[in-house]
């Protein structure tokens, strides 16, 4: 296995990458993936969407992108975020520690642990009362590697 710092003693600068979500509506769709395929370079050759469970109309694409390739002008709508892998939660960093605060009684504590479980299949976010979190469910996965598209019931 190759480390990181093995490959700057060799002058070789790891891949930076950042993970998007380009919100949007089943409408608008098409036009935001091409939008979106037309604005970043995609790595890793995924795109998920993900659909809010209490607004079916409402949609999340994700995508990781190359950060030697930003464009001067993000795309509208989009925002950086996280991933927790072990219970598929999105979340920004404002949303975070908005989180550890409804969780741990009004404190900011770096060291708090979240019970990721509790969040399962959602994006949290911040608003005026603190956080947003939406449930979400897996609308569509493109995959652009092998020419394959990978398609949902609902979009059968």
């Amino acid at each position: 296995m190759i480390f990181i710092d093995e490959l700057k003693k060799e002058g070789i600068e790891p891949m930076k990458t950042q993970l998007l979500c380009t919100f949007t509506t089943k409408g608008e769709l098409q036009n935001t993936l091409q939008l979106i395929r037309e604005t970043y370079h995609i790595v890793y050759n995924y795109i998920y969407i993900l659909q809010n469970k209490a607004n079916l109309d409402e949609l999340f694409i994700t995508y990781n992108i190359d950060t030697a390739f930003q464009p001067d002008t993000p795309l509208e709508n989009t925002i950086l975020i996280h991933r927790k892998k072990e219970s598929n939660t999105l979340y920004t960093i404002n949303a975070l520690n908005e989180l550890v605060k409804e969780e741990n009684g009004g404190v900011l504590d770096t060291s708090f642990v979240i019970n990721w479980q509790k969040f399962k299949n959602s994006i949290i976010l911040t608003n005026a009362e603190g956080t947003k979190k939406i449930q979400t469910r897996v609308f569509e996965v493109i995959d652009f590697g092998d020419g394959k598209e990978v398609i949902t019931e609902e979009h059968k």
